[in-house]
């Protein structure tokens, strides 16, 4: 039987009966009651409540929703953005040690090693209980955008930016970005692309983040390796590209050429498709309008127009549809947001969702550890070195 192929039995001894799919696509890996997803219909909805509602309010509430599994109250709302105001701050510590980082790093990385270092510093680390874990989460969400908006700076030769007590979530984070406050209108945008970057079911960051939790290690580790999956180009970096392609057309007027030419070479299209979806994204539907808003605010309507003419070849070509990552890359761009933090910004609003399902797992806990189909040798016969 030397060299044969077989696959292996199920954990019950019992022979497979199916192939699965790469990727695990449309594999149940286990239940939640955090994020649904209906891909054939379009719907994305955190704790039954749909997105298209939930941009309404703001992304504060969102993350309450996502920690507690309710939406606040004006009371409630009103500590948990305090505790939020708090926590904006980071230790001494860190930033000497975010200071010391080469100014060439990806920003990613540096929160994915901040977000380790920070453990050090807490003296909860430790405590998996649940309202621990929920106060961990809270700074956490404060401290990465003063991390992602700090390195900017030191990178750039300016000094560490200090946050303003009195602004919300996105309007500090992009007073600390950007160097001054925005108007109302551009902060409610941002704001709503962070709620709608919150949660997404068992995306490959979120399910790296609850196998590590599974294992009971503490949730600075889980939300490490979650930031570990989203740096990767497939999951985090599309809006990245796509922002990429728009700048290397730069005329409208080259926008269906060039496509039309880049999908006869094969070359792929970032922004377009997705596993679950097989109707338009739904978050699509906001940052589209997002972009066009923005440039007209800008008066550079030329990236939204040229993302509506890729959008339409590739409707027609590939029968494809844009994702959450096609617009929001216009969208950031108009708001002078750098290409190089679009998906540091997706970890700034994930971290919510990542906590959530931390804290799910942590609540009704089995350590994951699926089944493998093996498909190598078995029996093979043993040679002592010298004979082989």
């Amino acid at each position: 039987m030397a060299n044969e192929i077989v696959t292996a039995p199920t954990p019950n001894g019992a022979p497979a009966t199916a192939t699965p799919k790469a990727g695990l696509e449309d594999i149940i890996a286990g239940q939640s009651n955090i994020c649904f997803l209906d891909g054939k219909r379009g719907i994305l909805a955190y704790h039954g409540y749909n997105i298209h509602d939930l941009v309404k309010g703001s992304f504060e509430e969102t993350a309450y929703l996502l920690f507690y599994g309710k939406l606040p109250n004006v009371s409630e709302l009103s500590e948990f953005s305090a505790k939020l105001i708090k926590a904006r701050e980071l230790p001494k510590q860190i930033k000497e040690r975010i200071a010391s980082y080469p100014k060439n790093v990806h920003p990613m990385a540096v929160i994915r090693t901040i977000v380790s270092e920070l453990s050090f510093y807490d003296q909860s680390a430790e405590d998996n209980s649940k309202a621990a874990n929920i106060e961990k989460g809270i700074r956490l969400m404060s401290q990465i955008p003063l991390v992602i908006a700090s390195y900017d700076a030191l990178r750039n030769g300016r000094p560490m930016p200090e946050p303003k007590a009195n602004l919300g979530h996105a309007a500090n984070f992009l007073f600390m970005l950007l160097g001054k406050e925005q108007d109302a209108e551009v902060v409610k945008m941002f704001d709503s692309a962070l709620t709608l970057h919150a949660d997404h079911e068992f995306n490959a960051s979120t399910f790296t983040c609850r196998v590590i939790a599974s294992t009971l290690s503490d949730i600075y580790s889980a939300v490490t390796g979650a930031i570990g999956a989203l740096k990767g180009p497939l999951h985090g970096g599309a809006n990245e590209q796509v922002m990429r392609m728009l700048l290397k057309i730069n005329d409208p007027a080259r926008a269906k050429d060039w496509i039309i030419d880049a999908l006869a070479r094969k070359e792929k299209i970032m922004g377009f498709g997705h596993r679950v979806y097989r109707t338009e994204d739904p978050r699509a539907t906001h940052l589209r309008k997002f972009s066009e808003e923005m440039g007209k605010r800008c008066n550079e309507p030329q990236w939204y127009k040229m993302s509506r003419d890729i959008e339409q070849i590739i409707l027609q070509e590939k029968k494809l549809y844009p994702n959450v990552d096609f617009y929001s890359a216009s969208t950031y761009h108009l708001m002078g947001i750098p290409l190089d933090l679009y998906t540091p910004i997706f970890a700034m609003s994930r971290i919510t969702g990542w906590c959530a399902h931390a804290l799910e797992q942590y609540s009704n806990n089995r350590i994951i550890r699926p089944a493998a189909e093996y498909t190598g040798p078995i029996d093979q016969t043993w040679i002592p070195v010298d004979k082989r």
